[in-house]
């Protein structure tokens, strides 16, 4: 028996760069027949995270393409409600909420591949009404929460990735530089809504953490966070174009001016340290700067790129200096329980943008958000509790 559904499809493109992102379009369509250890579910609100950026501008992959398909529906964080359950599922009863956990494709040590409702082929994400997951992706929220429903979709992805980059970034700094040597260590970075999070956990460490930012509504979030708000405007243009910087001379002597700025500035605030640990989700045009600000025995983290996935440095400098460099990609499944489990007990959780998208206001949402008009945890509501 099929199952009524509506959702935004993102189609295939034709091949063709047009510098112009894709339009969702919202259509009817119809979901198979459950099959043993398959679950029933509605989104109740969904998060757009960075990936959903990447699918409409089709950067690095067209991603029906990639999967062999005309049309996907993407989205793969928020919260969900149990519906029905197919053969064989034990758990999950209908009326449970639940994060998607996001990894369909998992290498033999549990972390993901491939990711549901991204890159995994035959996957329907939270730009649905109704949506068929396998129940082992489910992973229930603590019953009863002290959290809302809004704070948990905002949880979903972007701190649960926080707590595998974090658990491994600074288990390497501590591999180098033990706790007794340097209490408090300094940590920084930019970027959104998971470098927030991550920053917040090094605080909770009694690490120095600082979030640099060029928005007002961001630095007043990250300021009510704990975590101290640096704005990046006081130093100039740090966003570093090498193409540029080679044939515009006016542009270069800006940027090595915000950039000295920048390095002095670091080594006001850490008295001379410098930086220990840096989180750049940002990529390429930053990276120059994130090197600048790095201390000896130091780590640089990301799991993910907002501007430029490509960087290179000097091997034999990073070497002497014992620079590390971390990449993760989302979260194995236990890793993503402790997330959870911790943001419950200890209130590690994220405040959601003021505005919460309805799910006609879709396509204005993935406008704002291409054009950085939005907060760090911009939210849709698709099936909304009453």
């Amino acid at each position: 028996m099929s199952i009524s559904a509506k959702a935004w499809f993102l189609y295939a493109g034709d091949g063709t760069n047009t510098g112009s992102p894709a339009e969702l379009a919202l259509e009817d369509f119809e979901l198979p027949s459950l099959r043993p250890g398959e679950v029933l579910v509605e989104p109740l609100y969904g998060c757009w995270e960075g990936n959903m950026g990447h699918c409409l501008e089709r950067d690095p992959i067209d991603v029906c393409r990639f999967r062999g398909e005309k049309r996907v529906v993407i989205g793969n964080a928020g919260v969900v409600r149990v519906l029905q359950r197919g053969d064989g599922v034990e758990g999950h009863p209908p009326g449970e909420c639940a994060i998607v956990y996001p990894g369909t494709v998992l290498d033999p040590w549990g972390y993901p591949v491939k990711a549901f409702a991204y890159d995994a082929p035959g996957t329907i994400g939270f730009l649905s009404t109704r949506m068929i997951i396998t129940a082992e992706n489910l992973l229930p929220l603590p019953s009863p929460s002290r959290f809302s429903t809004m704070q948990w979709a905002a949880f979903s992805a972007r701190y649960t990735t926080a707590w595998s980059n974090w658990r491994l970034a600074y288990g390497t700094y501590r591999l180098m530089v033990p706790h007794e040597q340097l209490p408090a260590p300094n940590v920084w970075g930019w970027g959104g809504g998971t470098t927030l999070a991550q920053l917040d956990l090094a605080r909770r460490h009694g690490c120095n953490a600082v979030m640099l930012s060029a928005s007002d509504e961001r630095l007043k979030l990250i300021e009510r966070t704990g975590v101290t708000a640096l704005d990046r405007r006081r130093f100039g243009n740090l966003y570093y174009d090498e193409m540029r910087a080679g044939t515009d001379a006016a542009f270069r002597r800006a940027y090595q001016q915000a950039e000295l700025a920048f390095a002095r500035d670091v080594e006001e605030r850490t008295h001379g340290q410098k930086v220990q640990i840096f989180v750049d989700y940002i990529g390429t045009p930053f990276f120059r700067a994130t090197r600048k600000a790095l201390s000896r025995d130091a780590v640089v983290t990301s799991a993910g790129w907002k501007e430029g996935m490509s960087t290179s440095f000097m091997r034999a400098t990073e070497c002497i200096d014992r620079h590390q460099y971390v990449h993760t990609h989302m979260a194995s499944r236990q890793e993503a329980r402790d997330a959870i489990a911790y943001g419950e007990e200890h209130g590690w959780m994220p405040t959601p943008d003021e505005r919460i998208f309805s799910f006609e206001e879709v396509p204005e949402l993935s406008r704002k958000f291409l054009a950085g008009d939005v907060g760090f945890f911009p939210l849709f509501a698709v099936n909304p509790e009453t």
